[in-house]
């Protein structure tokens, strides 16, 4: 009884383990400014590994962002969008 007993503890411990592995979030940022004179748009790509880290925790620290700013230089109003979109690889 006690060896059947052990056995099942190990395997729920197993089965609640977390698989801790090596993961990848890549981020594609994108920065678009816009005044009275047109847009510029620039982009480049980030990637971040993560090792031996949770897929709950990797998800955690790959986030998707997007923020808006408006500054007034000389009568011209410059309003810039930067978008970082990531997934978790």
């Amino acid at each position: 009884m006690k060896k059947i007993t052990l056995f099942a503890f190990a395997v729920a411990a197993l089965s609640l383990a977390s698989c801790k592995k090596d993961r990848t979030c890549t981020c594609t940022n994108t920065s678009t400014t816009t005044t009275t004179a047109g847009n510029t748009t620039s982009t480049d790509k980030d990637v971040t590994v993560m090792t031996k880290v949770s897929k709950g925790t990797a998800r955690a620290n790959c986030l998707s962002t997007k923020s808006t700013d408006t500054d007034t230089f000389g009568g011209v109003t410059y309003t810039t969008v930067n978008e970082s979109t990531c997934e978790l690889n």
